[in-house]
């Protein structure tokens, strides 16, 4: 009986321990600011176990990504984009619209294209490794959740950010572990703030950009990518109503890149 009674105990006890601990993984809460340079290929997120080499060499062995025949006038070195941790069942939202600019072309300077990237479809890259490909606008800030494994091979299924996919418009995405999913500005076209939930198994979020020759096919030509953007991450977080003057900044951008094409 006296055995009974104490485990009886240590059953109560344990059931609020439970439930703090349930309550501490739903309600906890960050963010994040973090910049993504053009050279950030998402494709080479996670990929630590690939060496780059200078941006004057040829890089055609191994997993590699494509580079322009001859040298670039910026010269940009390939780089692995920077990541935030994530759990499991985290709601991952962009607190403040992601901001600045990236130039795909040779040389220095405009034009630039914003978060958003350019136009609504145009781009259609294959996967590399264990990350999927892309289909969407050209050159947008993207997202992809991965375990703490090294994603080489087996990538998933390429999601459709086109007009004739999934869009750019959605309310909530939850994408696969190694899924390249388009971000954007972290907004709807009726300024609400878009929600991307982490998979099971994920432990980090890597933000980055997807490129390519004319943005199709191999991924690559990051070696001319100059400028950079910037977004303030939320996990678990409630973003606040854009301000005015930073929705102003954002239809300026998008004025600027309207109608541009990519040089081949």
């Amino acid at each position: 009986m006296l055995r009974i009674t104490i485990l009886k105990a240590h059953r109560l006890l344990l059931f609020p321990l439970v439930l703090l601990l349930f309550s501490f993984s739903l309600s906890f809460a960050a963010q994040y600011d973090v910049t993504v340079d053009g050279s950030d290929a998402i494709f080479l997120a996670g990929r630590i176990d690939v060496v780059i080499p200078p941006a004057s060499d040829p890089w055609n062995t191994g997993t590699y990504l494509v580079r322009h025949g001859g040298p670039t006038p910026e010269e940009i070195k390939e780089t692995l984009p920077p990541s935030i941790s994530v759990s499991a069942g985290n709601v991952i939202r962009v607190l403040d619209p992601a901001v600045g600019g990236v130039s795909f072309f040779n040389g220095y300077g405009a034009p630039f294209y914003g978060p958003v990237g350019n136009g609504l479809s145009g781009s259609n890259l294959t996967a590399l490794g264990g990350i999927s490909g892309y289909i969407g606008p050209q050159g947008p800030l993207t997202g992809v959740f991965l375990s703490d494994a090294i994603p080489a091979s087996g990538p998933p299924a390429t999601l459709d950010f086109s007009t004739t996919g999934l869009g750019i418009d959605f309310l909530t995405l939850s994408p696969a572990l190694g899924q390249v999913f388009y971000i954007g500005d972290g907004l709807t076209s009726l300024l609400a703030f878009q929600e991307f939930i982490a998979p099971t198994g994920a432990t980090r979020l890597f933000l980055g950009i997807p490129d390519g020759f004319s943005f199709v096919g191999a991924p690559g030509a990051y070696d001319d990518n100059d400028g950079s953007y910037r977004v303030r991450i939320g996990v678990n977080e409630i973003p606040s109503v854009p301000e005015p003057s930073t929705l102003l900044l954002l239809g300026l951008a998008l004025l600027g890149v309207a109608g541009l094409k990519r040089k081949p």
